[in-house]
């Protein structure tokens, strides 16, 4: 089973507190970049796989998504994302991403936002997502880039003129990364470029964009912190076409 890091309670107050999770989409700096690879939601059935407090699938369906499928292993996550709509066309579901079970051929776009690093049998996913999937439907995610996460301590280094540098050790040595963020003992899966992109291909999509994103000049601009993310890239977004 997928670690469940997000009933934690110290690590789930943690994550309440972010700036994405209390402003939601649009307070999430990636966000233009990845709704510029979806296709117009009117009509769609949507599957939200990792939907954390249901930001995506509300989006989805303010949209005019005809039905939303919104799937978390966390109880704590799908309780917020419960309470913050009525809309008759989305459900929320409990489900481990690691055993999914989807019927086929059932939905016209899959999504899922910064979840897809904790899954330890991607070819799985990517296998069970594939299938239930219609032809030429669209796979769209966003997941830590293995730059950001292949360091065994990952964390800015700072020489004696205050340059910051990311550490980039153990790249090719994939597998388990332990992190202590917000709570200690994160488990995620590190795997390289290639990896992800030929498993990707290997289980029948086509991919149809990579972005190694990075803020904008204009978001620096207006949000200076955003600045050391043009240092490295920490989200890697991916369009993929069944």
């Amino acid at each position: 089973m997928t670690q469940n890091i997000y009933d934690d309670p110290t690590f789930f107050q943690g994550y309440s507190q972010m700036g994405r999770s209390l402003g939601g989409l649009d307070a999430a700096p990636e966000w233009p970049a990845l709704q510029a690879l979806l296709p117009t939601m009117n009509g769609l059935k949507v599957v939200d796989l990792g939907c954390g407090y249901g930001w995506f699938s509300r989006w989805a369906s303010e949209q005019g998504a005809r039905q939303v499928l919104g799937l978390d292993v966390s109880q704590k996550m799908l309780a917020t994302a419960r309470a913050s709509t009525s809309a008759p066309n989305i459900d929320y579901q409990r489900a481990d991403l690691e055993h999914l079970s989807l019927p086929a051929c059932s939905f016209d776009l899959a999504y899922s936002s910064l979840a897809l690093h904790y899954i330890k049998d991607l070819r799985g996913l990517f296998t069970q997502v594939h299938a239930a999937l219609v032809p030429g439907a669209r796979l769209v995610f966003s997941i830590e880039h293995p730059i950001f996460m292949a360091p065994r301590n990952p964390g800015w280094q700072v020489d004696d003129q205050r340059r910051k540098s990311w550490p980039l050790d153990s790249y090719q040595q994939e597998g388990e990364r332990v992190t202590h963020w917000l709570a200690e003992g994160v488990i995620k899966q590190h795997r390289t470029l290639g990896t992800l992109l030929n498993t990707l291909i290997d289980t029948g999509f086509s991919i149809r964009h990579v972005e190694e994103w990075g803020p904008s000049a204009q978001q620096v601009l207006e949000q200076p912190a955003l600045e050391e993310e043009r240092e490295r890239p920490m989200m890697l977004l991916v369009a993929a076409q069944r």
